[in-house]
């Protein structure tokens, strides 16, 4: 059981306060103006495939995992990238976490009854897709079946053992030419159930500095790059 790691994140949502990680960039944007979205970011100890190798801190189990999914390849919107359950909220959503949970039913079948809400952590803005969005931390106390629900959404969703994130075996930072200058940001390669597995971008952003945070984060070499076409 990875009871350290729940009463860590516990106490992260309970003292967090500045953003955990803000995207590159210096463009004008107006918060204000932003639209606002929720990720679910769901750890738990959930499934029978643990990690290759225990993480050296002491509080991440091998069998303790993170809630993933690959988008589509035929979204408009960041296609078959790898990224937490979530999205816009809706006027119909109560705020943020409400609209968090709905967002990860909808996507990956999972039972929300299932899931102890730890809670948000603090806004970061997006301003390329001019988003503000929450990142709610929760735990998966009562695990339920998961899959991709609508394969024009997602084409699949799967369990990310947390010691293999930290494995700096598995750690890259993606590069990518644009307008004359190259962006740079975290990366993992991952084997998941047979399938390569990239992760990149937001998801890679938050799920590097959140490991930070926590001092959970093992030494890697930042100078091993993926280049992105």
């Amino acid at each position: 059981m990875s009871a350290s790691a729940y009463a860590q994140l516990r106490d992260l949502v309970a003292r967090s306060s500045a953003p955990l990680w803000e995207p590159p960039g210096d463009e004008a944007f107006d918060a204000r103006a932003a639209r606002p979205a929720a990720v679910l970011i769901l750890f738990g100890v959930l499934d029978a495939h643990p990690a290759e190798r225990p993480a050296r801190h002491a509080a991440v189990s091998r069998d303790l995992d993170v809630l993933l999914l690959t988008r589509a390849a035929t979204l408009r919107s960041h296609p078959g990238q790898v990224a937490f359950p979530g999205g816009r909220v809706d006027d119909g959503d109560r705020g943020p976490v409400d609209a968090a949970l709905r967002e990860a039913e909808e996507e990956t079948g999972l039972d929300p009854a299932g899931v102890e809400v730890l809670g948000p952590l603090a806004d970061l803005a997006l301003p390329f897709s001019r988003h503000r969005v929450t990142p709610v931390i929760g735990w998966w106390a009562d695990p339920s079946p998961v899959y991709a629900v609508d394969r024009a959404e997602s084409e699949n969703v799967f369990r990310a053992p947390v010691a293999d994130l930290l494995d700096p075996a598995h750690r890259y930072t993606w590069a990518l030419a644009r307008g004359g200058a190259t962006h740079t940001g975290p990366a993992w390669r991952l084997d998941v159930d047979g399938s390569p597995r990239l992760v990149w971008g937001f998801t890679a952003g938050v799920l590097d500095r959140l490991f930070a945070t926590l001092g959970w984060e093992e030494p890697w070499d930042p100078t091993r790059r993926i280049s992105l076409p």
